[in-house]
């Protein structure tokens, strides 16, 4: 291979090299601990610090139990229906347990109660687990935490449903706010640590400055190396009409 501009392809071969080695340096477990004491790898690292900067903005809950509080005294009554009867049991522990009341028939539940109280329970499960205090959750209804709030995100969607149908749209909207930004955020990030973003905001910095850097240096060494065996793009000429 012909060799046309020999600084040009040098230069692209010191970036290629140096990019190709701080690739392996990444893939290494070379890198804080994590909370488990596991050595992680850069993608590991950058994974669960912008994890734990994501969970650390979305905190909503107290926002929400203020808004849950309108619906304190306001009462409820809806038929759901779960996959199984074994199903229904354990939905059925969670609505009495916030102090409705349920009446089972096979996988469908009848519940009543104040729609308000129920959901300030709800909120309180997924504070705890937000917190990383699974074992509350555990507790107080006697199985899985993270199958807890799964049970309720799927007993809340349903009574979504039924308030769509009904056309009750304050009382679709603060379930469906609270099972949105409450539930499904506390069993997402439940495990992680959470941290405010002003706490990281130079290491974050570095890391999305580094990663644009990153992609334009292996971008700027294959083009230095084409240009040094004389490969290079340029605008094709405009053919005139004779």
């Amino acid at each position: 291979m012909a060799i046309k501009h020999k600084g040009h392809f040098t230069l692209g071969v010191i970036l290629s090299l140096s990019f190709l080695v701080l690739l392996v340096l990444i893939f290494l477990p070379i890198f804080p601990e994590s909370p488990e004491g596991k050595r992680e790898n850069g993608l590991e690292y950058a994974d669960r610090m912008f994890n734990r900067l994501s969970k650390g903005s979305s905190y909503f809950i107290p926002k929400l139990t203020k808004g849950v509080e309108d619906f304190v005294g306001e009462t409820f009554s809806v038929s759901i229906e779960v996959d199984k009867p074994e199903e229904a049991e354990k939905v059925a522990k969670l609505f009495t347990t916030a102090g409705a009341t349920v009446n089972i028939e096979g996988a469908r539940l009848k519940t009543e109660g104040d729609l308000g109280k129920t959901l300030q329970a709800v909120l309180k499960d997924a504070d705890a687990m937000y917190h990383n205090e699974g074992a509350k959750v555990s507790g107080l209804y006697g199985y899985d935490e993270k199958k807890v709030m799964k049970d309720w995100w799927k007993a809340l969607g349903k009574i979504e449903k039924v308030f769509k149908k009904e056309k009750k749209v304050k009382e679709l909207k603060i379930v469906s706010d609270v099972n949105k930004k409450a539930v499904e955020t506390a069993y997402n990030y439940y495990g992680i640590m959470p941290q405010k973003v002003k706490e990281r905001a130079g290491l974050m910095t570095f890391l999305l400055v580094f990663y644009v850097v990153y992609t334009m240096w292996w971008g700027f060494s294959v083009f230095f190396l084409f240009e040094g065996i004389g490969l290079s793009m340029k605008k094709a000429k405009v053919k005139k009409e004779v």
